[in-house]
């Protein structure tokens, strides 16, 4: 018996709204790389190519095709597309914002706390230091301002929505993993009904931040840790695991994962992770999986 082609999908998907993955540029494209198959479009701005041969060398022509364009382009095996556990980081990937960055404009330490913030990211501090230093600055906050924060500060990012309700309706095990705090990721995991939610905790006394992180502090390899106890409790392999984030906190989790998918990243994040979005919003992650817009939630 001839053992079956292996298929893989070669998916392109550009920011919701931009128009720019049209059809005179996809055919442009099929005629430059002959071996590139009909495009089947999954909605108005993601498409994808079914590839049977020469899977390496068709996806490379493709990138670099489009390496000047604002499209990001991924290769995504065909087996075990469609995920079974979803696994999210909260600030700058399903929310707009970072947390710490916005309470700090109340204490006028916004530059101190947003350059201390960036370098964390970049994987330049160390995590749970940098984190320490920070809450440090906010101590005699009031615990007011958190709320005040999430309910005229907080966004979430595009496509959040769709990506959480599509995964729960398809019985997709929804999990939040944050080193944020729990004010802020209780609150969001509650609204797109998350499974369930992991993140760090503020110590308050008398109404005030005193400055200190609950311990331990979930950093990088908590990440990861949960989201293998997590996958092992329901008894689901990590292939079938899709895990997004942004910093280098999230490298961890993202290895662990059978899609790790570094969501608008810091360079050395998106250079380590296999699959990257950085045009598209959080709906792309939806596509790579093989979902199409007219079945989204």
């Amino acid at each position: 018996m001839t053992k079956a082609a292996e298929t893989d999908f070669l998916v392109i998907t550009a920011k919701p709204g931009s128009k720019t993955l049209y059809d005179d540029k996809l055919a442009a494209l099929a005629e430059a790389i002959p071996p590139l198959p009909a495009a089947d479009r999954l909605g108005d701005d993601a498409v994808q190519y079914a590839i049977t041969r020469d899977i390496q060398g068709i996806a490379d022509a493709v990138t670099n095709r489009f390496i000047d364009e604002p499209f990001d382009v991924n290769r995504v095996s065909g087996i075990k597309r469609q995920k079974k556990m979803l696994i999210a980081d909260l600030e700058s990937t399903i929310i707009e914002q970072e947390c710490l960055d916005e309470l700090a404009k109340t204490v006028g330490k916004q530059d101190v706390i947003e350059n201390i913030t960036e370098r964390a990211m970049r994987g330049e501090l160390d995590f749970e230091s940098a984190l320490k230093e920070r809450v440090a600055m906010l101590q005699n906050l009031p615990e007011s301002a958190l709320k005040e924060l999430y309910d005229t500060g907080i966004s979430l990012m595009p496509g959040a929505r769709a990506l959480l309700a599509t995964s729960r309706k398809h019985d997709v095990f929804c999990g939040l993993v944050s080193g944020g705090f729990a004010f802020f990721a209780s609150r969001i995991a509650d609204s797109l009904n998350f499974n369930r939610f992991e993140c760090n905790d503020l110590n308050v006394k008398n109404g005030m931040l005193d400055g200190t992180v609950v311990e331990p502090i979930l950093g990088r390899a908590a990440k990861a840790s949960i989201l293998t106890s997590w996958a092992t409790e329901l008894g689901i392999g990590r292939e079938d695991v899709l895990a997004v984030g942004d910093g280098s906190n999230d490298l961890a989790m993202l290895d662990s994962a059978g899609m790790g998918v570094a969501f608008r990243a810091k360079p050395a994040v998106a250079e380590s992770a296999r699959y990257r979005i950085t045009y598209g919003d959080l709906s792309a992650l939806l596509y790579l999986q093989g979902y199409r817009q007219e079945n989204f939630a």
